[in-house]
């Protein structure tokens, strides 16, 4: 028998070994916000202290993931399925970016597009995409697959960054609130390379309220949190105010339960 759902709260080991951060609390998002400020000088240090957190988001919804199947979708260069693994999961890599997997992929890590996965229906007791769908033409599409490839009753974890917050252009934000050719334009200027982002093209302008609307209209998945993914606090309360929420959230992260069939 499965455990049963929690809510958000549990524990969110950042240290690996070390005591234990309570999710959300300022303690944890410090940590985390000093990891992304080195996420371009130190990636193996920054992406793996995300994975140690996101899998602890996973096990306090879910439960263990040890003996579980797990898909990691669009997971780049494979810190999220190393934390699986790490953990006991049976956690395979999906990512459509050869560039993105990097010199050592994981062990049968897979290029695929997350539109058209070669898996079967209801495969994945855990379905997990990190800020990925920022990045699809197509989210109702991908969310689609998402739910498809996931058992009656299985979590999907999914998170993105909203165009809205601070962080919405990326490597040139928080410029892009003044528009997006000038923000690349400033990026190049500044660092003399273009950026690897192009709005249209491999980033999109996805927001909350539109999503939520989408998330919760859908017959095959139910809503069990949405929350900001790395809020100190009120991270739920926070994704209920609307206007608000498009710029403070920050990211958002969906907890979703696939319907039985």
């Amino acid at each position: 028998m499965k455990p049963p759902t929690r809510p958000h709260g549990g524990p969110a080991d950042l240290s690996a070994p070390g005591p234990s951060v309570r999710d959300p609390s300022f303690r944890r998002s410090l940590a985390l916000f000093r990891a992304f400020l080195h996420e371009q000088d130190d990636p193996e240090a920054c992406y793996s202290l995300l994975a140690r957190d996101a899998v602890d988001q996973v096990e306090s919804y879910d439960g263990p993931v040890a003996g579980r199947t797990v898909l990691d979708v669009g997971g780049g260069g494979g810190y999220f399925t190393g934390e699986f693994r790490r953990r006991g999961a049976n956690a395979f890599l999906f990512e459509p970016d050869l560039a993105e997997l990097g010199e050592k992929p994981p062990d049968s890590a897979v290029v695929a597009d997350g539109y058209l996965l070669p898996v079967r229906d209801g495969a994945a007791d855990v379905t997990f995409s990190s800020n990925v769908l920022e990045h699809v033409a197509d989210p109702e599409t991908f969310l689609s697959e998402l739910a498809r490839v996931t058992r009656p009753g299985g979590l999907i974890y999914v998170s993105f960054t909203n165009w809205l917050s601070p962080w919405g252009g990326h490597e040139w934000a928080p410029w892009h609130y003044f528009g997006a050719d000038r923000a690349r334009a400033r990026y190049l200027r500044r660092t003399g390379r273009p950026a690897k982002h192009t709005l249209g093209e491999n980033l999109f302008a996805v927001h909350i309220g539109s999503t939520l609307r989408q998330v919760r209209a859908r017959d095959d998945v139910t809503v069990v949190s949405a929350r900001s993914r790395y809020w100190p606090f009120l991270a739920e309360a926070v994704v209920k105010a609307p206007g608000i929420r498009e710029f403070a959230t920050w990211n958002l992260l969906l907890i979703l339960r696939r319907c039985p069939t």
